[in-house]
């Protein structure tokens, strides 16, 4: 390598230390509660849900009431810890209309949960995968 070569590298390292100085890189620091691209944050939710739903041993569908905290981590892909609220539905698991289904009404048939969950996912991809979740009944 020539002397320009080198002199050129040196600028080069030299503008990359700068920049990271002054904070124009954004760091892997761990989950940050952010706002999250909400096509992301849906079909992150629509997933865990569908996986609730799958391994329910209930009659019928539960749907996401509410988002309660939501943080993200930049890895390979994108990390979602979430706690959200869900409720069960009038719609029976065989029911073809799961997305448009009301929560129920009848105070005996009434149940909801809240629930944990970490959910690894590559969006641009269409990649899901449940990483750990934990429901706990929530008491109306």
């Amino acid at each position: 390598m020539g002397a320009e070569c080198w002199r050129n590298l040196l600028w080069l390292l030299a503008a990359l230390l700068l920049m990271a100085k002054l904070g124009h890189f954004q760091r892997w620091g761990g989950f940050q509660e952010k706002p999250t691209s909400k096509k992301n944050m849906n079909s992150t939710l629509r997933f865990f849900i569908e996986n609730y739903n799958n391994v329910s041993n209930d009659t019928y569908l539960f749907r996401v009431d509410k988002v309660l905290q939501s943080y993200v981590q930049l890895t390979t892909g994108v990390e979602y810890l979430a706690t959200i609220k869900i409720s069960r539905t009038k719609c029976k698991k065989n029911s073809t209309k799961s997305h448009s289904c009301p929560r129920q009404s009848e105070k005996k048939m009434k149940k909801s949960f809240i629930c944990d969950f970490l959910i690894y996912t590559v969006p641009w991809i269409n990649y899901y995968e449940l990483w750990n979740n934990s429901c706990l009944e929530a008491h109306l």
